[in-house]
């Protein structure tokens, strides 16, 4: 019977037992270091470190505007400045926000943002595509009935019903993709935990008298939550994309130092010769997607059974 829990086994019962867990993560962290063995791989890797380190040493690379760090400062005298003005390195938006701060501590809240709002509807969407997958029967159709209605609403729409209704704020931006983005990971699971329980090692599992929830925490869930972890990487991206997106039409608060925010406020200046507010804040968004997909598809390519056997 140990056997069949896996190849190689041989001594039965529970401390000769085959752990997927240890073993998954092993082979991950080895799929990890393969994948970055791709130049574009490599690529979304180190710009993702640079990104979040510069996130990381916002204070310290640029002095933090007290008391609310997280909003630009203003020189109501230096309004456009171009790039390379004393004391404004990168220039200034039409309203004598520092460019160089939106960019700087615009990482810091993109990171913020990403990590919340990824992290969060990581949490909410495992947890409900586990108890789809794992129980099945009525509970698999009700929730699963509740995400097909959530996938239905276009995510652009819904943001901007929340806004209506709570105002513009960077809180009801992070509120508003919590509410839309979980749906993603609960399919993911459940669909990977429906899979995995036809194995035979899960059949060991229980001959064995183990109970349904150490099955799953033991057996199940480390072997399906390796495309979630995929899905997340790829998600760090599109978070903050779609963050600037929001920000960018006004659902942020004026002055916040982000990237969309940078963008808003410069997308009049592009056709007078002011390119650089836009320019700059476009950029930082493109880079920050750029890395996470190169890095997050790489991932994916190199868990790709096909790619596997090659």
């Amino acid at each position: 019977m140990a056997d069949l829990a896996h190849p190689g086994s041989h001594v039965p019962g529970n401390s000769g037992r085959w752990d997927p867990a240890r073993t998954k993560s092993r082979r991950l962290g080895e799929l990890t270091v393969e994948a970055l063995k791709s130049p574009t791989t490599l690529a979304g890797a180190i710009i993702i470190v640079l990104l979040i380190g510069m996130a990381i040493l916002a204070p310290l690379l640029v002095e933090p505007n007290l008391p609310d760090p997280y909003q630009m400062p203003r020189d109501w005298a230096q309004i456009n400045a171009p790039p390379g003005t004393p004391g404004h390195f990168l220039g200034t938006t039409p309203e004598g926000g520092d460019v160089l701060y939106g960019i700087v501590w615009g990482a810091r809240t993109s990171l913020r943002l990403a990590f919340i709002v990824v992290g969060t509807t990581m949490a909410i969407g495992v947890t409900i595509g586990s108890v789809a997958g794992f129980l099945g029967g009525k509970w698999d159709d009700i929730l699963m009935r509740m995400v097909d209605v959530v996938l239905a609403v276009p995510d652009l729409i819904m943001a901007l019903a929340i806004a209506a209704v709570l105002g513009p704020s960077f809180q009801n931006i992070i509120l508003a993709m919590v509410a839309l983005s979980w749906p993603r990971y609960a399919r993911i699971i459940r669909g990977q935990i429906i899979h995995v329980k036809g194995n035979e090692y899960v059949d060991v599992a229980q001959l064995m008298g183990d109970s349904r929830w150490r099955i799953y925490l033991k057996d199940i869930l480390p072997n399906t939550i390796t495309p979630v972890a995929v899905q997340a990487t790829l998600e760090m991206g599109r978070v903050v994309l779609f963050g600037a997106t929001l920000s960018f039409i006004g659902l942020a608060e004026a002055g916040l130092a982000e990237w969309g925010n940078l963008v808003s406020e410069g997308q009049q200046g592009i056709v007078t010769g002011r390119w650089w507010v836009a320019t700059f804040g476009g950029a930082m968004v493109f880079l920050w997607s750029l890395g996470f997909n190169l890095f997050g598809d790489g991932l994916r390519d190199i868990l790709d059974p096909r790619m596997e056997r090659r």
